[in-house]
Parts: C-alpha cells; sequence; structure tokens
C-alpha cells in the first residue's frame, strides 16, 4: 500500500494572532538535484501523494516528445497554456479557443467540466450577460487542449481522459521515467483526467529532472526544456493576476519555473540551480504552501523576501474586516535553518 501523506508530516507554517500560534500547518518538501539526490528534506520523501495540477509539466511531454506540438505548429505561449492552471481570463479563454478552432474542435470536444471563470470581471459580466461558464473556462482547459492535440496526432479516440486512452498512456510512460518510480495508484483529477501518485521524492526528482533538460539531447529532454522555457517565459498565461505562480516567477532573481496543485501542493523548476523542489500541506491549504514555496526560494537565493510580491506569500498580515492587522501568516525557522 502507497505510504500515506500524514506519516512524518513536520510543522512548517504557523498562523500567529497577538502571543499564540492559533492554527499550525504540517507538510512535507523536498529539494532534490540532477542527479536525483536529496539536497533537503522536512517531513518524510517517502510521502505518496497526489501532485494534482503540479505535474501539469509532466503531462505535457508527449505533446512535444511526440512531435505533436511541432506538427500542429504550437507556439511557445500554447505550450504555456498546457502546463497552465490558469484563470479563465479573456486572454486564456480566447487562446485556448483559438488553439481549437486550429484543431477543428469546439468547446464540446473538451473533456475538462464547465468552470466559472476565476476572472472577477469576466464572471461578473457572464452573470449579468446571462451567460453560462463553459469548459473553456476550466483552469485546465490549455492542458485539455494539449490532450486533444496529441489525440489527433496519434489517430486515437475523443475520449482522452480515460486510464487506458493512447494519452494517458503516454503521460504514464513519461511520469514514470522522470518521477523513476512506478506509479502505484491514481486518482481521478478536478478536470476528470487520471492524476498519478508518487512520493515526495520523485515529484522533486522529477522537477530536478526538468531543472537539468537543457543540458540533455535526448528527444524527452529536449521537450522538457521547451515546456520549462515557455512557463517561465509566460507567467501569466501559466496562472494569472494575482496568483501566486505568476506572481513568483516575475519576481524571482533568475528563471525560475513555478506550478501550484490543488490540496496545498507546490512545485519549482530552477534550471540555473539544476534544482527541483516539491511541496505538500497536510491540510491542503493553499496559504501554507504558498508561504513554504515563498520561504524555500528566498532560502535557494533566488527571491528576495523584501520583495512586495514575495513578502505577500511568505509572511502576509491577516487583517480583520475593520483593516485592522491582527495576525500574521509566516514560516517556521525550520525552514531557515542551515
Amino acid at each position: 500500500m502507497p505510504q500515506d501523506t500524514v506519516t512524518a508530516a513536520v510543522p512548517l507554517v504557523e498562523v500567529r494572532r497577538g502571543p499564540l500560534t492559533e492554527s499550525l500547518h504540517l507538510g512535507h518538501a523536498v529539494i532534490c538535484d540532477t542527479s536525483g539526490g536529496i539536497v533537503e528534506a522536512w517531513g518524510d520523501p517517502q510521502a505518496v501523494v497526489y501532485p494534482r495540477s503540479s505535474s501539469k509539466m509532466i503531462q505535457a511531454l508527449p505533446l512535444v516528445a511526440s512531435g505533436a506540438a511541432e506538427a500542429w505548429h504550437l507556439t511557445p505561449p500554447q505550450l504555456a497554456l498546457a502546463c497552465a492552471s490558469h484563470q479563465g481570463a479573456p486572454m486564456h479563454v480566447g487562446a485556448v479557443e483559438a488553439w481549437l478552432a486550429d484543431l477543428e474542435l469546439s468547446d464540446d470536444d473538451l473533456r475538462c467540466g464547465p468552470q466559472p471563470s476565476r476572472d472577477k470581471a469576466l464572471k461578473l459580466q457572464m452573470i449579468r450577460e446571462g451567460k453560462s461558464p463553459c469548459r473553456v473556462h476550466n483552469n485546465c482547459s490549455g492542458k485539455h487542449a494539449g490532450f486533444l492535440t496529441l489525440s489527433q496526432y496519434l489517430g486515437a479516440g475523443p475520449d482522452y481522459v480515460l486510464p487506458e486512452h493512447p494519452v494517458q498512456l503516454a503521460v504514464r510512460d513519461a511520469f514514470e521515467t522522470v518521477t523513476d518510480e512506478v506509479s502505484p495508484c491514481y486518482g481521478t483529477d478536478g478536470c476528470s483526467a487520471p492524476n498519478l501518485a508518487t512520493s515526495m521524492l520523485g515529484m522533486a526528482r522529477a522537477m530536478a529532472w526538468f531543472a537539468g533538460a537543457h543540458h540533455r539531447y535526448d528527444g524527452l529532454s529536449r521537450a522538457g526544456a521547451q515546456l520549462v522555457e515557455s512557463i517561465y517565459t509566460y507567467p501569466d498565461l501559466v496562472a494569472g493576476e494575482g496568483r501566486a505562480c505568476t506572481l513568483l516567477m516575475r519576481a524571482a532573481l533568475e528563471p525560475v519555473a513555478i506550478k501550484t496543485g490543488a490540496e496545498g501542493y507546490f512545485v519549482a523548476i530552477l534550471p540555473q540551480r539544476g534544482l527541483g523542489v516539491a511541496v505538500k500541506i497536510l491540510d491542503g491549504a493553499t496559504r501554507a504552501a504558498e508561504c513554504v514555496m515563498a520561504s524555500l526560494l528566498v532560502r535557494l537565493g533566488v527571491a528576495d523576501p523584501a520583495h512586495p510580491d514575495v513578502h505577500r506569500f511568505l509572511n502576509p498580515e491577516l487583517c480583520n474586516f475593520d483593516g485592522l492587522v491582527t495576525g500574521e501568516v509566516r514560516p517556521l525557522d525550520t525552514l531557515f535553518a542551515a
């Protein structure tokens, strides 16, 4: 049986109110180098997790490595969208709609469910106009456009989210290659695609694989290097305004690829340092995952703690309804101790 994430989880983030710690977030974090070795770890590197949307760059590997991306003349912005958990803002929706049109497909061909846009202006506009959310508004629609592209290239059927579909078999093969582990199980993700489980070490090792991809010349590595460059070149497409992925990539002191996942998961790829990072917060709290990721970026010297878009996740103030500062979210000292 896979080892549960509860095993050996350690305190990583505290929420203070006045003189007391009001809440405590436990979790796991692993930093790996390109050899696959552990550089640093907190909690249990062997804890098995669903990386959720943090695995999207892995799910996009077959799209590029197969030749499908080249055959369809996909651009770097489209590759960024294939790895995105986007806001469903007009820039995201329009780009995915155009991609589907190039494939001679429509919203109905996507297997992700309809989701209200996370872009406030567009969401309110759609409410005023009486329009219902479409599948293209789903934060995973870029990934699914990539799946559809690969499915067409392979001449496979339309139900590309089925675990036995050629698209998902190709994803599994890529996933187990870069994690260097056999995935013990999968769960169905929010967008209906299989989400393969792996250990914290496996996911950090995969991110380090991406970090070193530009130094290797095999087809899978070249695909990985393309995806990483697309992610850090187009941070707005990967997430959107106000989101940690976008803001931390913009604020970084060097090119880094950062990606969130549901239930408190986060990863980072540091190409210039050959490092990969994986973070899981046990209770699924996004605020804690963002805090740990910001902390580790500061620890590794790729983010300035004084930068406002780093500080807002590293040590955010908590305010009440009258605007009074009532507390703070802050990383525990163990994330900075030598």
